[in-house]
């Protein structure tokens, strides 16, 4: 199938790992001009490595910023070329108990999860209006319809994304940009299979019964009944981000394996 975004420049934040590098690597695939973001250049030089040895013909760069420090994320947006495609992915999480969350935590996680989407959103969206095309996703969660109990904070950030998101969408009334937030849900990126192995270590078993365990006893509601892979959240964001998907806009995709019990 093709996508026809062929030769579209697209922005990823947070991609040089998990869920951003595999989006990376399948806009790729679909023949698209990708710029990953990492905190360091390090992370960038190893990313654009690895998606040059994936698809050998792809145009990748790279603009390093860490989006906890304004100054910096002002900086990478002065960098960015006209973009098509804007991928708000950036964005950090940690299971607390919310008595135990001081106000600087959740002044942090707002400022990563959430304003980092509004403002690179807030540079590219005029100039996707002027040209008439564009798309804007943001990676939101599950956890911002099924709030974790371990980490309120974190759902809390989640849930503003889609406020944010549909916001923006209504401001794209007869035109041809698109905003849609995805909500992936449990996925198996590289950190959650280094944890999921520390667990199976210490408990000495397997990586399978651990996340069996999890499903069972902290995820019963999913009826896929494991992680999702990177690439599958990936196939979903190069759909949606694609000129086939016209006619969505202002809506909440779910990747999340059927674990959010609504129909709607």
């Amino acid at each position: 199938m093709d996508l026809r975004i062929k030769d579209k420049i697209a922005f990823i934040s947070g991609s040089t790992a998990g869920i951003g590098y595999a989006i990376a690597d399948r806009l790729l695939k679909e023949g698209a001009e990708v710029i990953i973001n990492g905190r360091s250049e390090g992370s960038i030089e190893k990313g654009i490595t690895s998606l040059k040895n994936n698809n050998p013909n792809a145009v990748v760069s790279g603009i390093a910023a860490d989006f906890s420090k304004v100054e910096e994320v002002n900086n990478l947006i002065a960098q960015l070329p006209n973009i098509d495609i804007l991928i708000n992915n950036a964005g950090i999480f940690e299971p607390k108990a919310f008595t135990d969350i001081p106000d600087e935590d959740w002044y942090r996680l707002f400022e990563v999860n959430v304003m980092s989407g509004i403002r690179l959103s807030r540079h590219v969206f005029p100039q996707m209006l002027e040209k008439n095309w564009g798309r804007i996703i943001f990676i939101s969660s599950e956890s911002a319809v099924f709030i974790p109990d371990e980490m309120i904070h974190y759902g809390m950030t989640k849930t503003a994304q889609l406020a944010v998101s549909r916001g923006l969408a209504e401001l794209t009334k007869g035109t041809k940009v698109t905003v849609n937030s995805i909500l992936p849900g449990p996925t198996k990126s590289k950190g959650v299979e280094e944890f999921l192995e520390k667990l199976a270590t210490e408990n000495k078993t397997t990586v399978d019964e651990v996340e069996k365990g999890f499903f069972k006893k902290d995820r019963p509601t999913s009826l896929i009944q494991r992680f999702a892979a990177v690439e599958e959240v990936a196939d979903t964001v190069a759909y949606y981000v694609s000129e086939l998907a016209s006619a969505t806009n202002g809506a909440a995709i779910r990747v999340e394996g059927g674990l959010v019990k609504s129909v709607i």
